[in-house]
Protein backbone atom coordinates (compact mmCIF):
# COMPACT_ATOMS: atom_id res chain seq x y z
CA UNK A 1 0.00 0.00 0.00
CA UNK A 2 2.59 2.72 -1.38
CA UNK A 3 -0.04 5.32 -1.90
CA UNK A 4 -1.53 4.87 1.62
CA UNK A 5 1.82 5.19 2.95
CA UNK A 6 2.84 8.30 1.09
CA UNK A 7 -0.86 9.76 2.78
CA UNK A 8 0.08 9.10 5.89
CA UNK A 9 3.83 10.24 5.30
CA UNK A 10 1.75 13.72 3.76
CA UNK A 11 -0.90 13.71 7.52
CA UNK A 12 2.00 12.87 9.82
CA UNK A 13 4.28 15.50 8.32
CA UNK A 14 2.03 18.24 7.85
CA UNK A 15 0.09 17.76 11.27
CA UNK A 16 3.32 17.55 13.18
CA UNK A 17 6.32 18.68 11.54
CA UNK A 18 8.09 14.97 12.36
CA UNK A 19 7.60 11.73 13.62
CA UNK A 20 8.70 11.76 17.48
CA UNK A 21 12.17 9.75 17.41
CA UNK A 22 10.91 7.49 20.07
CA UNK A 23 8.00 6.78 18.09
CA UNK A 24 7.68 3.25 16.56
CA UNK A 25 7.04 3.21 13.26
CA UNK A 26 4.01 0.96 12.36
CA UNK A 27 2.38 -0.22 9.61
CA UNK A 28 -0.24 2.03 7.41
CA UNK A 29 -3.81 0.11 7.00
CA UNK A 30 -6.55 1.43 5.01
CA UNK A 31 -9.80 -0.20 5.41
CA UNK A 32 -12.88 1.18 3.80
CA UNK A 33 -16.18 -0.87 1.77
CA UNK A 34 -14.66 0.26 -1.68
CA UNK A 35 -11.47 2.20 -3.16
CA UNK A 36 -10.76 2.96 -6.35
CA UNK A 37 -7.18 4.06 -7.42
CA UNK A 38 -6.05 5.83 -10.94
CA UNK A 39 -2.97 7.45 -12.41
CA UNK A 40 -3.74 10.42 -14.68
CA UNK A 41 -0.12 11.91 -16.27
CA UNK A 42 1.98 12.62 -13.33
CA UNK A 43 -0.56 12.19 -10.51
CA UNK A 44 -1.94 9.42 -8.87
CA UNK A 45 -5.85 9.52 -7.88
CA UNK A 46 -8.14 7.57 -5.12
CA UNK A 47 -11.42 7.72 -3.44
CA UNK A 48 -12.25 5.29 -0.58
CA UNK A 49 -16.14 5.41 0.45
CA UNK A 50 -18.14 3.50 3.05
CA UNK A 51 -16.39 3.64 6.87
CA UNK A 52 -13.03 4.36 5.91
CA UNK A 53 -10.30 3.62 8.71
CA UNK A 54 -6.90 4.86 8.14
CA UNK A 55 -4.15 4.01 10.77
CA UNK A 56 -0.98 4.13 11.05
CA UNK A 57 2.18 5.60 13.38
CA UNK A 58 0.61 8.70 15.84
CA UNK A 59 -2.21 8.80 13.39
CA UNK A 60 -5.90 7.49 12.91
CA UNK A 61 -8.62 8.85 10.59
CA UNK A 62 -12.03 7.43 10.12
CA UNK A 63 -14.74 9.14 7.59
CA UNK A 64 -17.18 8.03 5.84
CA UNK A 65 -15.32 9.29 2.05
CA UNK A 66 -11.47 9.76 1.52
CA UNK A 67 -10.09 11.72 -1.47
CA UNK A 68 -6.64 11.95 -2.42
CA UNK A 69 -4.15 13.27 -5.22
CA UNK A 70 -0.57 12.83 -5.06
CA UNK A 71 2.40 13.08 -7.36
CA UNK A 72 3.18 9.51 -8.57
CA UNK A 73 7.18 7.97 -10.12
CA UNK A 74 7.91 4.97 -11.33
CA UNK A 75 6.48 2.71 -13.55
CA UNK A 76 3.55 4.11 -15.04
CA UNK A 77 1.87 1.22 -16.31
CA UNK A 78 2.19 -0.56 -13.13
CA UNK A 79 -0.96 -1.10 -10.60
CA UNK A 80 0.34 1.00 -7.50
CA UNK A 81 2.86 3.42 -8.62
CA UNK A 82 5.39 4.85 -6.09
CA UNK A 83 4.11 8.46 -4.86
CA UNK A 84 6.76 11.04 -4.40
CA UNK A 85 4.69 13.48 -2.81
CA UNK A 86 1.31 14.03 -1.65
CA UNK A 87 -0.61 16.50 -2.71
CA UNK A 88 -4.18 17.16 -1.07
CA UNK A 89 -6.69 15.01 1.07
CA UNK A 90 -10.30 15.65 1.48
CA UNK A 91 -11.94 13.60 4.26
CA UNK A 92 -15.85 14.11 4.27
CA UNK A 93 -18.75 12.46 6.52
CA UNK A 94 -18.52 11.97 10.07
CA UNK A 95 -14.65 12.59 9.95
CA UNK A 96 -12.66 11.96 12.99
CA UNK A 97 -8.24 12.35 13.14
CA UNK A 98 -6.80 11.17 16.09
CA UNK A 99 -2.80 12.04 16.74
CA UNK A 100 -1.47 11.53 19.97
CA UNK A 101 -3.30 13.28 22.57
CA UNK A 102 -5.56 15.66 19.75
CA UNK A 103 -8.64 14.46 18.44
CA UNK A 104 -10.20 16.83 15.60
CA UNK A 105 -13.75 16.10 14.50
CA UNK A 106 -15.39 17.74 11.45
CA UNK A 107 -17.76 16.73 8.72
CA UNK A 108 -15.27 17.89 6.22
CA UNK A 109 -11.10 18.18 6.72
CA UNK A 110 -8.96 19.31 3.80
CA UNK A 111 -5.61 18.90 3.89
CA UNK A 112 -3.59 21.37 1.54
CA UNK A 113 0.32 20.43 2.33
CA UNK A 114 1.18 23.20 -0.40
CA UNK A 115 0.06 25.43 1.31
CA UNK A 116 1.14 24.07 4.58
CA UNK A 117 -2.03 24.07 6.47
CA UNK A 118 -5.70 21.87 6.99
CA UNK A 119 -8.54 23.37 6.85
CA UNK A 120 -12.20 21.74 9.24
CA UNK A 121 -15.83 22.75 8.49
CA UNK A 122 -19.11 21.46 9.06
CA UNK A 123 -19.03 21.72 13.11
CA UNK A 124 -15.61 21.41 13.63
CA UNK A 125 -14.39 20.91 16.99
CA UNK A 126 -10.43 20.05 18.38
CA UNK A 127 -10.02 18.89 21.47
CA UNK A 128 -6.01 18.64 22.80
CA UNK A 129 -6.42 15.91 26.16
CA UNK A 130 -3.17 16.53 27.17
CA UNK A 131 -4.14 20.55 27.72
CA UNK A 132 -7.41 20.73 28.67
CA UNK A 133 -8.29 23.52 25.39
CA UNK A 134 -11.05 22.82 22.61
CA UNK A 135 -11.62 24.90 20.10
CA UNK A 136 -15.08 24.85 18.22
CA UNK A 137 -16.43 26.90 15.30
CA UNK A 138 -17.08 27.77 11.96
CA UNK A 139 -14.30 26.54 10.34
CA UNK A 140 -10.82 25.63 12.20
CA UNK A 141 -7.47 26.54 10.44
CA UNK A 142 -4.44 24.59 11.13
CA UNK A 143 -1.35 26.03 10.26
CA UNK A 144 1.86 23.46 10.14
CA UNK A 145 5.19 24.73 11.55
CA UNK A 146 3.58 28.12 13.12
CA UNK A 147 1.62 26.10 15.79
CA UNK A 148 -1.31 28.43 14.55
CA UNK A 149 -5.06 28.02 14.96
CA UNK A 150 -7.65 30.10 13.53
CA UNK A 151 -10.52 29.62 14.74
CA UNK A 152 -14.01 31.35 13.00
CA UNK A 153 -16.82 32.25 14.93
CA UNK A 154 -14.83 31.06 18.08
CA UNK A 155 -15.76 28.85 21.11
CA UNK A 156 -12.70 27.99 23.30
CA UNK A 157 -13.10 26.04 26.88
CA UNK A 158 -10.33 24.97 28.68
CA UNK A 159 -9.11 24.75 32.08
CA UNK A 160 -9.84 27.22 35.06
CA UNK A 161 -7.15 30.09 34.98
CA UNK A 162 -5.60 30.22 38.77
CA UNK A 163 -4.31 33.34 38.21
CA UNK A 164 -5.47 36.56 36.31
CA UNK A 165 -2.35 38.33 37.04
CA UNK A 166 -3.60 40.09 40.34
CA UNK A 167 -2.13 40.38 43.77
CA UNK A 168 -4.67 38.83 45.84
CA UNK A 169 -2.87 40.56 49.01
CA UNK A 170 -3.68 44.26 47.00
CA UNK A 171 -6.93 45.83 48.11
CA UNK A 172 -8.85 46.83 44.88
CA UNK A 173 -8.54 50.34 44.44
CA UNK A 174 -11.52 52.28 44.75
CA UNK A 175 -13.57 53.49 41.77
CA UNK A 176 -12.57 57.03 40.84
CA UNK A 177 -15.56 59.63 40.45
CA UNK A 178 -16.34 60.18 36.53
CA UNK A 179 -15.13 63.70 35.99
CA UNK A 180 -17.70 66.49 36.34
CA UNK A 181 -19.77 67.21 32.64
CA UNK A 182 -18.35 69.91 30.86
CA UNK A 183 -20.96 72.61 30.21
CA UNK A 184 -20.45 75.40 27.70
CA UNK A 185 -21.48 79.03 28.85
CA UNK A 186 -24.70 79.96 27.44
CA UNK A 187 -24.47 82.56 24.99
CA UNK A 188 -25.38 86.09 26.41
CA UNK A 189 -27.94 87.56 24.46
CA UNK A 190 -26.90 91.05 22.43
CA UNK A 191 -27.44 94.07 24.10
CA UNK A 192 -29.84 96.12 23.23
CA UNK A 193 -28.99 99.77 21.63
Amino acid sequence: MKIVSALLTGILVLASGARAADQAARPTELTCAHTEIWSVGQETRGICTGAVTLIGTDLKITCDRLEFTALGVGDRNSTMPTLEKFKYMLATGHVVIVQGDREAVCGRAEVLPQADKVVLTENPSVVDRGTGWTNAGEQITLLHGERRVIVDKAHVVGPAIKDLGFDQAKPAAAPSAPPEPTVAPASQPAAAK
